[in-house]
């Protein structure tokens, strides 16, 4: 049994994102090393930063949630990225400087899934080798999507889409749950799929509605390569061929408007219902609501007050066979 009454602290460890435009094509080269991802794919995916002036939202969603959690938990809040400043291993390194000997960690991203899960872990394990000596003890909580304040806080961002919605249309509106596609060599061997449409479901009985889908979003595999299906853009064409009229789209699989959001949900799909002839609403993403910042404080306060965490284990979501891009947190 671990001596958890030692936590000194807490630490946010995002997926990272570019502030600047200068900053794009390091960010993603930083993403995608020692993957097979031909050039051309980074420079398509850089035009999708480009087109919101090289600027990721995500790290000021970090910075708003870190400032939530400060107010809500009995232990200082750090932040470090896996891809981009502040990196983690600066980060382990100042927490080393102000005397911290061991740390909770807390992954942007609510699901298991080898990206959103086992790869936080793999990313702090090397980000603690860099630094070496004196280096905290970092254990990191499990994905939180079973959590029912987070299950609250989602059902209160779907409500406003919602209500969105002409109320005499409103029941018969299809509510799209969406979530970052993964490969289905890496579904098998993590409960993502599941933990998605468990949380779906409860949302959906939370706001009182049951025209609802889960579908994916932002794939980035070759063609030949089986991801989760099917993907927004069908979905849309479907439902429309199907006599629906009002859409919300939830992007339940992720946690701020990042990137993947903003392009694949505000603008391609967005534009795709509109040429349609779909009304399309997009729900906002938790972000830093009142509701999760509460559900993450119990989790560190529990911790900090010598309850035995539920850590992640270290052999928890393994990879599949090869190392394709995944949901980011």
């Amino acid at each position: 049994m671990r001596d958890q009454a030692n936590y000194q602290a807490a630490v946010v460890v995002g997926f990272g994102g570019p502030e600047q435009t200068a900053d794009v094509i390091p960010f993603l080269e930083n993403v995608l090393r020692g993957r097979n991802v031909p050039r051309e794919r980074l420079l398509q995916v850089a035009e999708h930063y480009y087109h919101f002036g090289g600027k990721s939202p995500i790290n000021d969603h970090c910075r708003e949630l870190v400032a939530a959690l400060a107010n809500e938990t009995p232990l200082p809040v750090y932040w470090g990225n896996r891809n981009w400043h502040p990196l983690l291993a600066d980060t382990l390194r100042q927490m080393a400087a102000d005397g911290v000997q061991r740390a909770l960690a807390i992954a942007t991203s609510a699901y298991a899934s080898y990206s959103g899960c086992r790869q936080y872990l793999d990313d702090i394990a090397k980000a603690r080798a860099e630094v070496g000596a004196d280096v905290p003890i970092i254990d990191k909580l499990p994905p939180f999507s079973g959590h029912p304040l987070f299950v609250e806080a989602m059902a209160d961002r779907v409500r406003a889409a919602l209500d969105e919605v002409p109320e005499e249309r409103r029941a018969a509106a299809r509510l799209v749950y969406t979530a970052h596609s993964i490969p289905m060599s890496m579904a098998s061997t993590c409960p993502y799929e599941e933990q998605l449409v468990a949380t779906a479901s409860a949302v959906a009985g939370k706001v009182g509605h049951d025209e609802w889908d889960l579908v994916w979003q932002s794939r980035s595999g070759p063609p030949s390569q089986p991801w989760l299906e099917p993907d927004i853009l069908d979905q849309l064409r479907r439902l429309a061929e199907d006599g629906v009229q009002d859409v919300v789209a939830a992007p339940i699989g992720f946690l701020s408007d990042h990137m993947e959001v903003l392009y694949d949900l505000d603008v391609e799909a967005a534009a795709l219902a509109r040429e349609l002839g779909l009304n399309f609403v997009r729900a906002a993403t938790v972000g830093a609501h009142p509701l999760l910042i509460r559900a993450l404080g119990e989790l560190i306060g529990e911790c900090a007050g010598g309850k035995e965490p539920a850590v992640c284990a270290p052999d928890c979501c393994p990879p599949p066979p090869a190392r394709p891009s995944g949901p980011r947190g």
